[in-house]
């Protein structure tokens, strides 16, 4: 991994390491955009079209609706793992039940917000080298405790045309109805719009390849009339370490995000006297027994060491760069986490593992990416919600309102505004 020094770096340079590999927005969304507009005209035929040419398979039927959990064989071990990682996600996400408020903004004036859940989700579950039911445990088990009335999923399928056992044991255990046997542009677009076979949504949710992410982007901004979470796409982790910190679990932390994908980018921020060589060597000797070794060297390729100073150096670096993920194996790690300012998610002290939060802690691995973490926040049960505002006024509550809504109206010249008022008194 490269290597920098923070002290010797100009404001242009350490904006330009915030920067994330670059995509070429440009190409990308000429490839979406025809593949977005085959789907909304052509429907299932074009899902499967392009599902058998990017994935090399081309499934009997598009969708399988969700069968029982007693109908579904996977391995005891398994089963009781996505069982804890449930009831912790459950337990977290469940205390984040919105509540209801109202308050009387002036006498006979009663103004409120509810909350109600949004209607047709879809659930978008990256494939391809991997299998994620991590991901939709995530997604959906917020959104069964929202109470959305349909979610529809949407993910890749296996060589043979099916869905792995794992994703249907999860979709069950969600209260899912559907699943869409495709991935890609392709599968976001059929969610949007809808076909014969796929439900239309309000909202799609969940992380994806640069191609997902800009058809999600397209289609917010399109007649679809349909929602998206958050700008998520490759993985990315920050790691603040200093010298108290065991080599070996930095390296390991980094490695874990680096093997999600040859696009993914991780960050050592090493503050004063760390030891660098040791944390690389352990680097080199953990990724010699990954089995998907090929992919995280790769990724490390993009990625950089970060020397610092101080404590307050590495904060001021790692908030502009707002990490997906954010690590603090710091002797004060609890206190530094104060300052944080931008991330999606924060690990605190040696033994909060990265991983942990990606499948079993409780809290939500659907994170922004890309700096995103700036101004979005990961997903979350307040993200399967719309907050609706209400008013109730009494004659009184009119009468103590209706001479400022009519001077305002007045000095709007929007007469029919004021009329509204006066004509009730």
């Amino acid at each position: 991994m490269k290597r920098y020094d923070y002290s010797t770096l100009t404001n242009p340079q350490v904006n330009k390491l915030c920067r994330r590999p670059a995509i070429d927005f440009e190409a990308v969304f000429g490839i979406v955009k025809p593949i977005i507009e085959d789907v909304r005209h052509k429907g299932d035929d074009a899902v499967l079209d392009y599902t058998e040419q990017f994935d090399d398979v081309r499934p009997a039927s598009l969708t399988s609706h969700v069968r029982a959990t007693s109908e579904i064989s996977i391995q005891d071990k398994v089963r009781d793992a996505f069982e804890m990682a449930y009831a912790n996600i459950f337990k977290f996400h469940q205390a984040q039940y919105p509540k209801d408020l109202t308050v009387e903004t002036m006498p006979g004036v009663l103004c409120s917000r509810v909350s109600r859940p949004i209607q047709k989700v879809g659930l978008y579950v990256p494939g391809g080298t991997a299998i994620l039911p991590s991901t939709l445990l995530m997604l959906g088990v917020p959104a069964q405790i929202a109470g959305c009335e349909e979610i529809v999923i949407a993910t890749p399928p296996r060589v043979d045309g099916t869905i792995a056992p794992e994703i249907e044991y999860i979709a069950s255990r969600i209260g899912a109805s559907l699943i869409v046997k495709a991935g890609g542009a392709q599968a976001i677009a059929a969610l949007a719009y809808g076909t014969n076979s796929v439900p239309k949504v309000d909202k799609i949710l969940g992380p994806g390849n640069q191609f997902v992410t800009t058809a999600k982007m397209l289609l917010q901004n399109s007649d679809a009339m349909v929602s998206m979470d958050m700008p998520a796409g490759p993985s990315e982790l920050l790691v603040i370490a200093d010298t108290t910190a065991n080599p070996s679990f930095v390296a390991a932390d980094l490695l874990s995000q680096a093997e999600h994908g040859t696009d993914s980018q991780v960050v050592l921020v090493g503050i004063g006297d760390i030891d660098f060589e040791a944390i690389e060597q352990q680097i080199q000797k953990q990724s010699s027994k990954l089995p998907r070794a090929d992919k995280a060297i790769i990724a490390l390729e993009n990625s950089f060491f970060l020397h610092v100073s101080s404590p307050e150096e590495a904060m001021a670096f790692s908030n502009k760069y707002a990490p997906e993920h954010l690590i603090i194996n710091c002797e004060d790690a609890k206190q530094l986490s104060t300052k944080v300012k931008n991330a999606g998610s924060v690990f605190i002290g040696p033994w909060s593992a990265e991983s942990a939060g990606d499948y079993a802690s409780g809290t939500n691995h659907t994170l922004p990416t890309y700096g995103y973490a700036r101004m979005y926040s990961g997903v979350s049960l307040d993200t399967y919600f719309k907050h609706i505002t209400m008013q109730e006024l009494s004659q009184e509550g009119l009468r103590s309102i209706a001479s400022t809504v009519t001077t305002m109206a007045e000095a709007e010249s929007l007469d029919a505004h004021k009329n509204a008022i006066t004509i009730r008194l």
